[in-house]
């Protein structure tokens, strides 16, 4: 294990109180990073990607000092934190943002995420020869939207802190060149006539293929205001499937064999049994209250803004308890495996969405 070791915490500090340091320390990441992002969204780059950075900063440097105090808030950032977050993440979506896309984007957007979760599942343990729970949260970030959804697979996989801030930082990677690529597929998607439709159905292709909101925001935006509100809304369907997926993965993972395997310990598989993502189903509750009841803007403003705070703190908390050392040690495998399901999405998704606006409108 190369992540930072968790120590007692200090005594006479009794409860939730040893929460505080911690989740402080989590929050001031979280400010920064917030503080910092205006200036990189040309970038492409959301605030949960500068915290996991400015946390992976202090975690090498400053942290091993202070870890003791900060253990128990830092735990609490990763857990509660986190599923709050994700329960908030459905005030940006309703129902009718399904429909302004239609059932051709979401058929696509459900390809998409299957495929490539399959995908990355497949080649990464047969072929490449990884850990399981490393592909898994590679392919999560992948398919359904960047860093959030390999922070919500991350309670369900049970992956280690390494694993999920290389799959973040994968996501980093690939997004970013995503933004730049996807404009210049416009141009030519102009002259082959490849996905029919025009600046719409090509918002639909970027938001069914590009990893990260913010990536999807800046491609779009790159092309036309058309192709940026059909790549935002069918990204947010996109978003939706993270509920149905994280229940699907957490039944599937629950009925393996429970013979002829062997787990990293040695000892005999025992099954596992289904770890229900409760905050999954809150999820979902939030966007059907979003899509029946009509709250006040500055409301909705207040909340997402504290949903995206509360995303930072989390992945600031990750950053703390990785090693550089640990993503080093990680080798090309996992940056391999995330430019295989990068060319799938660039090429596989062209050849989707094509098919889809043909056959389907």
């Amino acid at each position: 294990m190369t992540t930072l070791p968790l120590k007692s915490a200090p005594p006479g500090l009794p409860g939730p109180v040893q929460w505080l340091p911690g989740l402080a320390l989590a929050a001031l990441l979280a400010v920064a990073a917030l503080h910092t992002a205006p200036a990189v969204r040309h970038l492409g780059l959301s605030a949960m990607s500068l915290a996991i950075v400015l946390g992976m900063v202090v975690g090498n440097t400053l942290y091993p000092r202070l870890q003791p105090w900060m253990d128990a808030g830092i735990a609490q950032a990763k857990g509660r934190v986190l599923r709050l977050a994700i329960v908030l993440y459905g005030l940006r979506l309703t129902l009718q943002d399904v429909g302004s896309v239609g059932m051709t984007g979401v058929l696509i957007d459900a390809v998409v995420v299957g495929a490539t979760f399959t995908l990355a599942v497949g080649l990464g343990t047969r072929w490449l020869g990884m850990d399981r729970d490393a592909a898994m949260l590679i392919g999560a970030g992948s398919s359904i939207c960047g860093a959030a959804a390999v922070l919500a697979t991350e309670p369900v996989v049970r992956g280690r802190p390494e694993q999920v801030a290389v799959a973040v930082a994968t996501v980093v990677v690939f997004g970013t060149l995503a933004m730049f690529l996807y404009p210049v597929l416009f141009h030519l998607n102009s002259a082959w006539g490849l996905i029919a439709g025009g600046e719409h159905a090509f918002g639909i292709y970027i938001g069914s293929t590009v990893h990260e909101v913010a990536q999807v925001v800046v491609a779009g935006d790159a092309i036309s205001p058309q192709a940026a509100d059909a790549a935002v809304i069918t990204k947010m369907v996109r978003v939706m499937l993270l509920a149905p997926f994280l229940v699907i993965l957490s039944a599937w993972l629950a009925r393996e064999p429970q013979a002829g395997r062997m787990p990293r310990t040695g000892a005999p598989h025992a099954g596992r049994r289904i770890a229900i993502p409760w905050f999954a189903f809150g999820f979902i509750a939030v966007v059907l209250l979003n899509s029946l009841v009509t709250f006040p803007p500055a409301l909705k403003s207040s909340a997402t803004a504290l949903d995206d705070f509360l995303l930072a703190m989390a992945m600031g908390a990750l950053g703390l308890t990785t090693h550089v050392g640990a993503i080093r040690r990680a080798g090309l495998k996992p940056l391999l495996l995330a430019l295989l399901l990068f060319a799938w999405l660039v090429l596989g998704g062209a050849l989707l969405n094509a098919g889809a606006q043909r056959w389907l409108g």
